[in-house]
């Protein structure tokens, strides 16, 4: 019988666990491991100084029961689970916090559809986190606690969070830019080859990201002006000073939608004005053409009475009649826009 397939997790969904000890190192942990450490310390005797973080792969159909079975979270944090709005938020609820980040996948590639939801619960010695599938903040910050990061709180991995993902926004926007410029360039060079609806995907991709990633201004300021007792000083400011990098990096994605729709704009005037300059060429032919169509339909209704039928030159003096028409028209036509 073939194993079934985990996605990179055990078979409570756990992708991985550590164990930050009181001087913020950290040490992996399995799911029997984690749950026999927080076991431990709700028993009356004095815990020890740390906290655990465990990160979930939701993809996975038993994860949502074995974390109602086996950890005590907020029920907010499982309705955040099954509810509709993704907007990107930090609350406080029975002094726990529960953050919705919206984040880019780990294989991001410029696709509107290629952002997804990150899910944490941050209480004082357990942090969750969940998530669909695997996004790049998250992934570097579990790749920064391997590698020796310390953290000395849960809120201090929150806040780490933040700034992993204020990073990953700061290299979508460098990006992009350096796509808009390329396009700009060409632009100015006069070719025409790029379409508008590349800088409309760039532009949908941005206000889709603006959109999920700008952290609720309402509860953010609730949770600052009113913290949990646990949560130090230091690490409020830190997240204080995280948001304020955060909505930084979001001005910038504001000013580089600008800068696209007025290359969006610059666009659409110069296709308007090649095709009018090729409206206004084929007017002038049609100009042209019209003494010849209007003289040739006279002559060609074959009744009697047309003028130089029996003249033995009538030919010529007709072509040269159609010829001087034509000049004057020309002459006419073309004289007023070079003027």
């Amino acid at each position: 019988m073939n194993a079934p397939n985990l996605y990179g997790a055990d078979s409570a969904g756990l992708i991985c666990g550590f164990l930050f000890g009181a001087d913020g190192q950290a040490s992996p942990l399995d799911t029997p491991d984690a749950l026999r450490w927080l076991q431990e310390q709700a028993s009356p005797a004095t815990p020890e100084p740390g906290f655990v973080w465990l990160h979930f792969n939701l993809s996975q159909a038993a994860t949502g029961k074995w974390l109602r079975e086996n950890l005590q979270l907020s029920d907010l944090f499982y309705e955040s689970l099954q509810d509709g709005s993704r907007s990107t938020r930090v609350e406080l609820d029975d002094d726990t916090l529960i953050a919705v980040v919206n984040d880019v996948h780990y294989d991001f590639a410029f696709e509107p559809s290629d952002i997804s939801t990150l899910w944490l619960s941050v209480a004082p010695r357990l942090v969750v986190s969940a998530r669909l599938q695997p996004l790049r903040s998250i992934d570097r910050l579990r790749d920064a606690v391997r590698r020796g990061e310390r953290l000395a709180s849960s809120v201090a991995l929150l806040v780490h969070l933040m700034q992993d993902q204020g990073d990953v926004l700061i290299n979508i926007v460098r990006n992009t830019t350096a796509r808009v410029d390329d396009i700009e360039d060409k632009l100015l060079a006069g070719r025409l080859e790029t379409k508008r609806a590349d800088l409309g995907a760039l532009r949908r991709l941005l206000v889709r990201l603006q959109r999920l990633l700008a952290p609720e201004p309402a509860a953010l300021f609730r949770l600052l002006r009113k913290p949990p007792d646990w949560v130090g000083e230091d690490d409020l400011q830190d997240l204080r000073q995280s948001t304020e990098e955060f909505n930084v990096a979001l001005s910038d994605m504001a000013a580089l939608q600008e800068r696209i729709k007025l290359l969006q704009e610059e666009i659409a005037a110069r296709v308007a004005e090649a095709n009018n300059r090729s409206l206004f060429v084929l007017t002038i032919v049609t100009v042209l053409a019209l003494p010849i169509n209007i003289i040739a339909g006279l002559l060609g209704m074959n009744v009697g009475g047309i003028p130089l039928a029996d003249h033995p030159h009538g030919f010529w003096v007709v072509v040269a009649l159609i010829v001087s028409i034509t000049a004057i028209a020309g002459w006419i036509a073309l004289r007023r826009p070079r003027d």
